[in-house]
């Protein structure tokens, strides 16, 4: 599953290509020079200028970032990301219905969730009630046209219920990978896939 999970973000790294730049490192952001900076001929524009430090929304650990979008249409998937990845962290729906469109379709549906943006809402209850103290790291995000992919890290512990069976407080600790498609002014649709054998390893599932 580690292995599916890296050959998925190389694959979306590789879409963005040559037309990005990529800086890491914590709470750093990739940046591309669309526009000019009144201090100096040729000086790029700061990349922290695409994440929305409003508190409470959660921040990539890096960016990459297509230069040909344009900044402001960078900016809004950057938004949008930021708050999505806030629904999952938190789990307060406020943050889900200002990232996806009553249209939104889930392309890889899990078996017995509801299509559409009641399929999250459901997901993260029951996340949430393995493990209150979820939260959602988008460790690595990744912006090229009309699309956004993410590596994701969740951690937590397991002191509520799954399935029937109680937590004894074990660490829970998994990766999940993210492509979504950005409409005019929110997602529209998403492909995901997640660690479930390590997770349900975790919980005690299975061994």
């Amino acid at each position: 599953m580690h292995k599916v999970i890296r050959t998925v973000l190389v694959t979306a790294a590789a879409v963005v290509g040559a037309a990005a730049l990529t800086v890491g490192a914590a709470m750093a952001v990739g940046a591309f020079d669309y526009h000019r900076r009144p201090g100096g001929p040729g000086a790029p524009a700061s990349p922290r200028d695409l994440v929305d430090r409003s508190p409470g929304l959660v921040r990539p650990g890096t960016l990459t970032v297509d230069r040909s979008i344009g900044r402001r249409r960078a900016a809004q998937e950057v938004h949008l990301a930021q708050q999505l990845y806030t629904f999952w962290n938190t789990g307060e729906q406020k943050y889900l219905d200002a990232a996806v469109s009553p249209r939104f379709r889930d392309n890889t549906l899990p078996s017995g969730r509801p299509q559409g943006p009641t399929g999250p809402l459901i997901a993260s209850k029951d996340f949430r009630a393995a493990g209150p103290d979820l939260t959602c790291e988008p460790a690595d995000l990744l912006v090229t046209g009309d699309r956004i992919a993410a590596r994701l890290v969740l951690r937590g512990h397991f002191t509520g219920t799954f399935h029937g069976l109680r937590g004894k407080g074990q660490r829970i600790r998994f990766d999940a990978i993210d492509i979504q498609h950005v409409g005019t002014d929110k997602i529209v649709e998403d492909w995901h896939i997640e660690d479930d054998e390590t997770l349900l390893r975790q919980l005690g599932v299975t061994g």
